[in-house]
This record gives structure tokens, sequence and C-alpha cells, in this order.
């Protein structure tokens, strides 16, 4: 894949304008697609996940061979066809769109727009998801039972498969972890009690933590070094990870299994310079658990305000010609999230911005609280929009 002649834009994850209607990014996307979008005549057509690339504008699938594999140059969007009961007549949709840490501002505003198109061609059913590098979804997680994995690089870089036999030169580092899966029996086949990820993270000591398994790429080597607290399942999936890496380069790496205090462990922690020790992962500062809150959302003024809906919360709470938000980012739990609620007689404005709206809401919210954009309670939090009759397990469990 030819890398851009120019460097593009990097989104910024703080920036809450991203796809609106009418801007000037609205209309390059027409222009470079059309008013049809191809990409959707075979989707959602049958159970089973499906995947595309943001490519200059273009919605291009995504190999299944690479299925799980995402650049953090890049957007993407996923869906998720399924039944939720056996005997269901219709398909029900997870619809996610998912934000590379480095992907470019073009990228991110066409995979926003395009999944608002793509859930306007399934008649508003799907459940939607904004998805950002770092923080994603367990149920985007869920997904992908051969395990998640987020590499450097990405279309506007030029593309090249991990697999490939990297320069002689080559320093790269990967972290694999394990998390309990919310989602065991998952609709259609993905059961797995929990979800394995593997990211590429800075080749640096401090990214060096306990409890995880760490593989280094030197090309020609591939060592595995389990830390003392890892766990089974991690080390089992480092293991197929590195079996990848060799078979994919045609058994011509050589591959070295280290474990933390063993024989072998001082060289590959030298790779990272004098003095480097695995250490524990700092925690950032806690903040005591709260309820979720409900907020109104209008948009009659022509800027989205948000009022608080005085508590206990329920479904009863919500109203059919409304649009709410529900802010369950005050929480240990794996359901952290903003969830958009859209009643059936919401207007068009607020069911096609409401992402955008979401975003807005978690960008006043980080100035008044003055958290950390990446922290949980930051901008990069999972978004979940859905229409009214359509919701997901997660946001019915909040509301009494």
């Amino acid at each position: 894949m030819e890398p851009y002649l120019t460097k593009p834009t990097k989104y910024d994850i703080e920036d809450s304008n991203i796809a609106l209607l009418g801007s000037d990014l609205e209309k390059r996307v027409r222009e470079h697609a059309g008013d049809k979008e191809l990409a959707w005549d075979e989707a959602g057509l049958e159970p089973g996940l499906q995947t595309w690339r943001i490519e200059k504008f273009h919605v291009v699938p995504w190999p299944k061979a690479q299925e799980g594999r995402f650049y953090d140059g890049d957007s993407y969007i996923v869906l998720y066809t399924y039944k939720k009961t056996p005997e269901a007549e219709s398909f029900s949709y997870d619809l996610h769109f998912w934000l590379g840490e480095e992907t470019s501002q073009d990228e991110a505003g066409t995979a926003a727009y395009k999944t608002v198109e793509l859930d306007d061609h399934l008649h508003g059913i799907p459940v939607q998801y904004r998805e950002v590098q770092g923080y994603e979804s367990d149920r985007f997680l869920s997904h992908f039972p051969r395990g998640f994995v987020c590499l450097k690089g990405g279309i506007s870089t030029g593309f090249h498969h991990v697999t490939d036999m990297p320069p002689a030169d080559t320093h790269k580092l990967y972290r694999i972890s394990i998390t309990p899966n919310p989602h065991p029996s998952h609709p259609h086949g993905a059961h797995t009690n929990y979800l394995s990820v593997i990211r590429e993270v800075p080749f640096a000591g401090s990214s060096l933590v306990e409890g995880d398994v760490f593989v280094m790429d030197r090309g020609t080597k591939v060592w595995q070094l389990n830390t003392k607290e890892s766990a089974g399942k991690e080390k089992f999936r480092a293991a197929e990870f590195v079996r990848s890496l060799s078979e994919g380069r045609k058994g011509g790496c050589e591959v070295t299994v280290l474990d933390e205090g063993g024989h072998g462990t001082g060289i590959f922690l030298a790779e990272f310079g004098e003095n480097t020790t695995i250490h524990r992962e700092s925690e950032s500062e806690k903040q005591a658990e709260e309820g979720a809150s409900l907020y109104r959302l209008s948009d009659a003024s022509g800027t989205p305000s948000f009022t608080a809906v005085e508590p206990p919360i329920s479904f009863s709470s919500l109203s059919s010609s409304d649009a709410f938000i529900l802010d369950n980012t005050f929480t240990a739990s794996s359901s952290a999230a903003i969830y958009v609620w859209l009643g059936s007689q919401s207007s068009l404005t607020e069911r096609r911005l409401a992402v955008q709206y979401a975003q807005s809401f978690l960008h006043d919210k980080k100035l008044k609280l003055k958290t950390d954009v990446k922290s949980k309670k930051g901008v990069a939090i999972p978004i979940v929009r859905m229409q009214e009759g359509q919701e997901s397990e997660a946001f019915k469990s909040l509301l009494l």
C-alpha cells in the first residue's frame, strides 16, 4: 500500500467537531464517495463480523485474514451481525468505529460520518459505539475471540504486515494482556471467558510492567518475557503470537522464551539500557465511585445543552420525544461509558449528531473537573449510541 504523498493532519481526540453536518469534511466525503456507498451492499446480510478501513475517504473491506488486527495510524468501521435469540426473525447489530491514536482528521471524520450512513442503511437498528485506541469497550474486544492486536503503522505511513521480515535494526515491543470477558456467551459463536489484547508499545523500559507478557522483536531474534505475575493464558497467547511471527518469516528468526528472574532476563532488560527493571504499573488517582447520571439532551438552540434529570433514574425517566445521555464514567466496572439514548421522536439532527454531542458532553465535563484527557473520566471513554427499543444490556442494567 502506497503512503500518502503529504503527511495528513493528526486527529485530536479532544476535538468534539467530527462528522458535523454541512461541514467541509462532509462535503469532501460526499465528493469522494458519492451519495451511495457500495460497501454497504453486503453489510449485515448474514451473521458474523465485517471490518472496513478508511483509505483516503473510501471505505475498503479489511481482509478476513487480518481480522482483529488494527493499526494506530488508521480508522476502521466494524459491524457485528447476530440474532439475540435463535428464534429471532430479524438481525441485531453492534456497529463500531475505531480511531487509532495516530489517525488523521479526515480518516476519523470519514469513519464517524460513514458509520452514521451505515446505521441509516440498517434502518437505525444498530447499537453504535465510538472506540478510541487504548480505551476500547469490552463489547468491542469480545468480537475477537482470537485476540485483539494493535500495531504501529497504517495507510499514511505505508502498510507492512507484522509477519514480514523487518529490517535488521528493528526494535519492536509488544505487550500481551488478558482480562475477564463480561460477554462470555457471545451471540454468534465467540465463546471465551477472557479477552486477549496485544498492543505494540514504546520500545522503552517504562513499558515493562508486572503482570503481563512482553515480546521483543529484533527481526532475526524474537524474545518472549513472562513477568512473575503473568497468567498462564497470557503466556499461551504470547507464545501463539511469537509462533505467528516465526512462521510468517518462514522460520527465519530465533525464538527465546524467558521467565522474569531466570537465566537470560538480564540480556532482555539490557536492550533498554542500564538499570532497567520491571516495575508495577502506577495507578492514576481514583475518584470515589458514583452511580450513573442522566441528562436530557436538546439542540433546539442550535447548540447541544444538557439538563440533569433528578434521581432516582429509571426507564420511566426517558421520553420518546427527547434524547438522553446516561453518564456512567464514575465507575470501575467494565460498563464505564457515555450512553446516548434516542427517543423514537427525537430530532433528525439529534439522531445523526448523537456521538458528536456526547463528545461535547465529555469535553465540557473534562474542563469542569480538570481531568486528564486520557483518563477513564476523560474524552477517550467509549460512547455508545442506541435508539429506543434497541437498548444494550449494559445500558438496561444501569436503569431501575
